[in-house]
């Protein structure tokens, strides 16, 4: 097939274009501006477009379809001459069905701990060679690219993100793949320039168990209440299979968990980890991969990238740096980290960074998320702020959202690096949870901290 990407160098974007040029088919792509990774990604493989922008004179009646990317707006030159010759044009999510509608498709959805459980199943399936079709939103160690689509394999395993498609398409992208297997990990209220109330949030999931294909399951975590009213009240004709955080200890920072077989040391930690672990293991057992072989697997996950990322460790301090910024990640990973490291002092830094979290009105579902840490920074950007043209707000809605007295709370990317850089992380962890880099901060210059 030709094939091109209207906005090639998003995260999602690129890695659909080098999965399908890996496949065979002829891609080609535009886009106003394309950062690293995907700049050199695509360079790579002869993708990358010689010059940025949007050239109407590429869309021709040669192209068998179009892949339109969020980045690009419903005005896009492309997109307008792509209609106007008729041309079919997809969304991401679209694309994905379209190219796995005879498959087994197993998808992973929830507000929480989505990338973490694909990454665990894509692990385990790795780790036993089963090869299986992907999409998974972030790098994993051991995997070349994020998206693998192939003619012969038999399952795909795709993360179901709840945001939009398109900027035609303004259905969220996980109703559109139709899962045989889903799975369902936990519900509190994200993207709140998408949906205004928790009520149409939660409305999302409602309809993306419904989209079940009949005959199929839905494998849900038992522990989250909202989760369990969705999938009783659906009444889809499928198999509703619960699961719960598995038995596990800490012990001198290791965690244990407990199996049939006895204790098995794992590599990743939190109650939360653990809960995404159950789920998939429920799923790779539907794929075929049993009990005992899953628990050998998992022994050997690290984790995804920039989830509960180690970043630096030395003889008494250690750093992590986290993708988490919605409340109730915010909360789970603070709770993780300290519970792992209990004779340690928590510095737990984060940076409010997405539409959502420097929303006022938002703001108060941060309340206690770190009271775990021994000390909690709140980082954020006036001039994000201003850059995203929200309403501004003051340190003190900050400290009245989070409500702890203590909380350190900065505005100026100079002044946090110069108090990170101040503290003595001798028998400390360090966090850092942010979508962004607080401002412009250099991570290998913090890994210098824990010596």
């Amino acid at each position: 097939m030709n094939i091109h990407f209207i906005a090639i160098g998003g995260s999602a974007m690129h890695n659909l274009a080098l999965a399908l040029h890996l496949k065979g088919d002829t891609i080609t792509g535009s886009d106003d501006e394309i950062f690293e990774p995907s700049k050199s990604r695509l360079d790579a493989k002869g993708l990358l477009p010689e010059t940025f922008g949007w050239f109407p004179e590429k869309i021709t009646s040669n192209l068998d379809a179009i892949v339109l990317g969020m980045h690009a707006k419903a005005d896009n030159p492309e997109l307008l001459k792509a209609q106007e010759l008729g041309l079919k044009v997809y969304s991401y999510p679209e694309f994905l069905y379209e190219q796995s509608k005879h498959k087994t498709r197993v998808v992973i959805g929830g507000s929480h701990g989505k990338t973490s459980i694909t990454s665990m199943i894509l692990h385990v399936m790795q780790y036993h060679e089963r090869d299986v079709d992907y999409m998974v939103g972030a790098q994993l160690e051991g995997f070349d690219v994020m998206v693998k689509l192939t003619l012969d394999n038999d399952f795909v395993v795709l993360e179901g993100d709840e945001y939009l498609s398109s900027p035609i398409d303004r259905r969220p992208k996980f109703h559109l793949y139709k899962p045989n297997i889903a799975l369902l990990s936990g519900i509190a209220w994200d993207h709140i320039n998408v949906f205004p109330t928790y009520e149409n949030y939660v409305g999302q999931f409602k309809i993306f168990v419904d989209s079940i294909v009949e005959g199929g399951s839905i494998t849900y975590n038992a522990e989250d209440f909202e989760v369990v009213k969705v999938v009783q009240s659906s009444q889809n004709t499928i198999r509703k299979l619960p699961y719960y955080t598995p038995n596990y200890s800490v012990v001198n920072g290791q965690t244990f968990l407990e199996t049939t077989e006895g204790e098995l040391p794992i590599e990743i930690f939190g109650k939360h980890n653990l809960n995404n672990l159950a789920g998939a293991k429920w799923i790779c057992q539907h794929m075929g991969i049993d009990e005992d072989d899953f628990y050998e697997a998992i022994a050997t996950f690290k984790g995804a990238s920039k989830r509960l990322e180690k970043i630096a460790e030395s003889k008494t301090g250690v750093a992590f740096k986290d993708f988490a910024h919605s409340p109730s990640k915010v909360k789970a990973t603070t709770q993780a980290v300290k519970e792992q490291y209990t004779d340690k002092n928590l510095i737990a830094c984060l940076e409010l960074h997405t539409y959502s979290s420097l929303t006022p009105e938002f703001l108060k579902e941060y309340k206690n998320t770190l009271d775990a840490a021994d000390t909690a920074v709140v980082f954020y950007s006036p001039h994000a702020v201003e850059i995203k043209k929200l309403q501004p707000i003051t340190e003190q809605q900050i400290a009245d959202a989070f409500q702890r007295e203590d909380l350190i709370i900065y505005t100026n990317p100079a002044a946090f690096k110069a108090y990170l850089f101040s503290q003595n992380f001798e028998n400390k962890v360090l966090l850092l949870m942010s979508s962004g880099n607080y401002g412009g901060l250099n991570f290998d210059e913090v890994k210098t901290l824990i010596a």
